[in-house]
Parts: structure tokens; sequence; C-alpha cells
């Protein structure tokens, strides 16, 4: 673990089972995703404790829209609470917020409170935090593919300079690495419209734990898991 090879730069992570931990200790949903801000300041310190240069989680998908609205007003006020609390700290840590997705259906004033925390934190070093918020991947390709249409449309990109890195270019993440090691909590074994792209290449992990209950400890389980892998990348060594 000591080698720079052995530490993914980029790791991602599909923050699952809020909803289920609630349920097993008989509370409300909207109690399972406040109980999920713990998890991630613990992230956080693990991966800065390792030297992970990005992490990247999922928030909120595009789809989450479609839960029962007072769960989605319950995420929103978290998101401006959370952005708000821990925004102090991710400055004293040297933690950059950034944001993955399309913010424009967000409330004026979640986007306010985003902007804000993202100004706040842009000298950060450290660590680059990437929240996909109102973000699913097939969007985003749709978003992208729209943009190159319309450049090639104005004569400004011709068809067939169109490849692999353009493309990339257009994407949401196209200032960030794609991941190395993405990570889904609760033991589902999919990936939920989230990094297709990006995550061509990426190592797969899926612990049993319930996001509420993740640990460090479990990032590091995580770490050392990807650290005996064994990535190719379709090359035969």
């Amino acid at each position: 673990m000591s080698e720079r090879t052995h530490i993914p730069r980029h790791v991602a992570i599909i923050m699952d089972g809020n909803g289920r931990w609630a349920t097993l200790h008989g509370k409300k949903r909207s109690e399972g995703h406040a109980a999920g801000v713990e998890p991630v300041r613990a992230a956080l310190r693990a991966a800065i404790r390792h030297g992970v240069e990005y992490l990247t989680l999922y928030a909120f998908s595009t789809e989450n829209w479609g839960r029962p609205q007072p769960e989605v007003d319950a995420l929103m006020e978290l998101f401006c609470q959370s952005v708000v609390n821990e925004t102090p700290e991710l400055v004293r840590q040297g933690i950059a917020l950034r944001m993955i997705g399309d913010r424009s259906r967000f409330s004026e004033k979640v986007q306010q409170h985003l902007a804000q925390a993202e100004n706040a934190t842009v000298e950060g070093k450290r660590l680059t935090l990437i929240l996909a918020l109102n973000y699913s991947s097939r969007d985003e390709i749709v978003r992208a593919v729209r943009e190159l249409a319309t450049r090639a449309i104005t004569g400004d990109l011709a068809p067939n300079e169109i490849c692999e890195q353009v493309i990339a270019s257009a994407l949401d993440t196209a200032n960030y690495p794609d991941p190395d090691l993405l990570i889904r909590t609760s033991g589902e074994q999919r990936l939920s419209n989230f990094l297709l792209w990006q995550a061509s290449y990426t190592e797969l992990w899926f612990p049993e734990v319930l996001w509420p209950d993740f640990t460090e400890k479990d990032f590091d389980s995580a770490l050392e898991e990807y650290a005996r892998r064994d990535r190719r990348f379709g090359l035969v060594k």
C-alpha cells in the first residue's frame, strides 16, 4: 500500500443503504439520510490519509426526483444544512468542493449554497470532493452529444474530429481523471447510471455494509482490495 500505484488517484462511491438502515432501526427514511453525513466525513478523512486526490460521491440522481415529495424535500434541506455546516471544515482540511450534474433543477436556495461552498473552497489542494447532484450518466452523455452536435452544425467541429477525447471533454467530468476505484455500499452490485463512460476500466467493490455504518476501516478495506487487483486495461501482462 505504500507504492503510489497501489493508491487510487480517484475513488467514487455510490452511497447506498440509507433507507434500509432507517427501516432496520425503526427510523424515518429522512433520518437514514441524515445518518449518512458522518460516513462522508469518515470517507474524507480516510481519503486524505491515503493520499487520494479525488473523491466523487453519488449524492442525488435524476431518478431520485421520483421519490415521495417529503423525502425529496428532506434531502434538499439536508444538502443545504450540510453544505453550510461542513464548509468551514472543508476549508480547514484543504478540500475543494465541486459538483457534477445538472444543477438547474435545484431551487435558488440550494444553488446558492452550493455556489458559495464551491467559491469558499476554491483554494483547496489536498483533495477534490465532487458531489454528483441531479446526476445521471445517460443524461450527462445526452447533454454532451447535444453540445457536440451544436458545434458541428455551426462548423466549430468537424464530425471526423469527434473521438473519445473530444467526447470526454464535453462531459461533466472533463477536468477530472476517470475513477480508479468505485465503491457501492449495501451489497447491491450495479452502477445505477453512475459514471458509465468514466468507469469503463474502473475497479468495482461491493461491500455489504449499509452507508450509515460505513467507516474509515471500510475505506481502508476497499483500498486494500484495490491494491490486490491487477489492472491490465485490456492488455496482456
